[in-house]
């Protein structure tokens, strides 16, 4: 068998250049499979971290919009803290609203939220600190922006003790920066920052005293480890339509699931697109077999030469079966190699951590050595059924 790569790697740099770009092709085929898979497992892991950091893994209460009278307030905050598989809660108010800075006014989405808040959605302090129970209890006009608001407007990192209007309840009002945070992984800022409004946390009674309301817009949930995301939610939900007096008033998301969902979704994403990059594969096989057949063609009186001096059917098949085999695992580590490189530039130009994907690298190489193998059969074939007498005449 030794013999049989040692002949194969002699052929196959007779014609070097030939040689080279079936490899190349081969070699781009696999890099566009590896590429797909690697960069959409990277994505795919993003995501679930960022929803993670996020606080996406309880359930958050809302109002399902069939009861425009029912409203969630501080009484049905204690009724949920009370349920034994809920860890701790938090109100959270959103209203889509303008910031200004400097003469500078952007879009902004406020979001009220309560002095732990922290331990619930991944809101991390870089500089300052964040709300006290103090800022809640005397409705502080003060806020959080994270680092991209603040390198926006002020072309820095820390802005801390900066004042910047907020338009609340109609008004603008002055609010003093008391912390910059970073909200989640910051892959939704790197990847579509320019697309998405600044986000500004204020204390929720803050928000309730200007908009002169005493409701809350969401309670986040979060559960103890042991506890059920759909038997909590349940719960909650009779109990409240209960205490309200109302029927399906209020929806619990389970964020957990919708997170499962949406990952699915991208690792389908993902099956499909690395099926269509596998189609360059194919294409590259049929160049394996078009050198192939070229090859029987220049070496017609070497195979002659051969099977006159005692060489069988099989083994001038094995012969060209190998060579197509090296083609095609050269082609094949070759892609994997560029593949992953070119994987690697592109999470770190995304920012997101690099995850390789070596069970969809195996199954490209696989699939292009069996193609090309495969696709060489016939030249082989070819070959093979050469008579040494046709053969040996031959120019």
């Amino acid at each position: 068998m030794a013999d049989y790569f040692k002949y194969a790697f002699r052929n196959l740099t007779r014609k070097h250049v030939r040689t080279l770009l079936t490899i190349i092709g081969i070699a781009i085929g696999v890099a566009s499979v590896v590429v797909i898979a690697n960069i959409s497992q990277c994505g795919t892991d993003a995501v679930s971290g960022e929803m993670d950091s996020l606080g996406l893994s309880g359930l958050l209460i809302t109002k399902s919009g069939q009861s425009e009278s029912a409203s969630l307030d501080s009484q049905d905050l204690n009724v949920i803290e009370n349920f034994d598989q809920v860890d701790m809660t938090t109100p959270i108010i959103t209203d889509n609203t303008q910031v200004s800075v400097r003469n500078i006014t952007t879009d902004a989405v406020l979001w009220g939220i309560d002095s732990n808040a922290g331990n619930i959605v991944s809101i991390q302090p870089i500089y300052g600190r964040l709300f006290s129970r103090k800022d809640i209890s005397t409705a502080a006009n003060v806020c959080l922006v994270d680092e991209s608001f603040s390198k926006r407007m002020y072309k820095r990192d820390n802005i801390v003790g900066k004042t910047i209007n907020i338009s609340c309840g109609g008004i603008m009002q002055d609010f003093t920066v008391v912390g910059m945070i970073k909200t989640g992984t910051g892959l939704l800022q790197n990847v579509i920052g320019s697309y998405i409004p600044t986000f500004v946390y204020v204390p929720y009674t803050t928000v309730q005293m200007l908009e002169k309301r005493s409701s809350f817009d969401e309670i986040a949930v979060k559960l103890r480890p042991d506890a059920s995301a759909d038997g909590a939610g349940k719960l909650i939900l009779s109990r409240l339509n209960k205490i309200k007096g109302t029927e399906n008033a209020f929806v619990s998301n389970n964020l957990a699931k919708q997170k499962n969902g949406l990952l699915r979704i991208m690792d389908l994403v993902t099956l499909i697109l690395s099926a269509v990059g596998a189609v360059s594969l194919l294409v590259a096989s049929l160049s394996i077999m078009t050198t192939m057949l070229v090859s029987v063609t220049e070496r017609t009186r070497e195979i002659g030469i051969k099977k006159a001096l005692g060489a069988t059917r099989a083994n001038i098949m094995i012969e060209f079966l190998v060579e197509a085999m090296v083609l095609s695992l050269t082609g094949s580590a070759a892609g994997i190699g560029i593949g992953v490189g070119i994987s690697w530039i592109l999470a770190a130009g995304f920012h997101a951590s690099f995850t390789l994907r070596p069970d969809i690298m195996l199954i490209a190489s696989g699939f292009a050595v069996f193609c090309g193998t495969v696709f060489s059969i016939y030249p082989a074939y070819q070959a093979s059924r050469l008579k040494p007498v046709d053969a040996l005449r031959q120019e």
